[in-house]
């Protein structure tokens, strides 16, 4: 854990260093911190016979913002950095943005809301969006930890409601890898809240990208919301990772590992 907070601490210094000179205003910087081991969240394009899962976390930016850059971390259980195919990041803002709706209260359906509640949730549509299958994202991946473990995950039980309790995946333990992209075009950014959505395809037709939480609380910031996860059955709900999956007496939250940084 200490190694990974220097490389952290080291990317936010270039990050900053980079972005210094591109005008006089302060540059965009945003990280919720290093994993802490608590969960781990799938999060995937749609590939190989394999439904998208979506794992989200928010951030927000209070002046106008071009998002050039960003950070995140994760597990691969199978194989190492070489087996990843494409990543794509997608921005979402919070529901209602960008959402129907028209839907509510009632049995699960299509035209009715499948989860416990959209409050704070994601939009149903992604604001914007970058992919390295398009051109439009480069990245490059990091060994940071050869085995690290998570004591619990999110990867198939993703269900609606009434069967959203899955309690998770159990405990899971892969390479920890930091994927660092760079947006190009960079994300034009008017002051708001926002979600982020990284998605990593794996080579064939085993494993998954699981994306590492970070502590929470403390909270990253004010209004911090928690982490989200909806896969293509569930769309275009969501669900929270911690109180609607895992759920418990005192249901848990997560925040996802990850550092964005931009100009103005």
């Amino acid at each position: 854990m200490q190694r990974l907070g220097h490389s952290l601490a080291a990317l936010a210094i270039a990050l900053v260093l980079a972005g210094a000179t591109a005008a006089f205003a302060d540059p965009f910087f945003f990280s919720t911190g290093e994993p802490d081991g608590r969960m781990a969240a799938a999060t995937r394009p749609k590939s190989h016979g394999k439904i998208e899962i979506e794992a989200a976390d928010d951030f927000i930016v209070t002046s106008q913002t071009h998002l050039d850059r960003a950070s995140f971390t994760g597990l691969l259980r199978h194989g190492g950095p070489g087996e990843i195919r494409q990543v794509d990041v997608e921005l979402y803002r919070v529901f209602p943005n960008d959402s129907n709706v028209a839907r509510t209260s009632g049995p699960p359906t299509f035209s009715t809301p499948q989860v416990p509640t959209r409050v704070n949730s994601p939009a149903d549509e992604a604001f914007d969006s970058r992919d390295s299958a398009e051109g439009t994202l480069g990245f490059t991946v990091t060994v940071i930890d050869h085995e690290f473990p998570a004591a619990n995950s999110v990867i198939d039980g993703i269900h609606p409601v009434p069967d959203q309790a899955t309690k998770g995946d159990g405990a899971v333990k892969g390479q920890e890898v930091r994927v660092d992209v760079v947006f190009d075009p960079p994300f034009d950014l008017a002051p708001g809240h926002y979600f982020f959505v990284p998605q990593v395809r794996l080579k064939g037709k085993g494993g998954n990208f699981l994306w590492l939480s970070a502590p929470r609380p403390p909270l990253a910031f004010v209004g911090d919301l928690q982490m989200w996860i909806r896969n293509a059955d569930l769309d275009p709900d969501w669900l929270r990772v911690g109180t609607d999956i895992v759920d418990d007496a005192l249901p848990p939250t997560f925040n996802g590992s990850f550092l964005l940084s931009g100009t103005p």
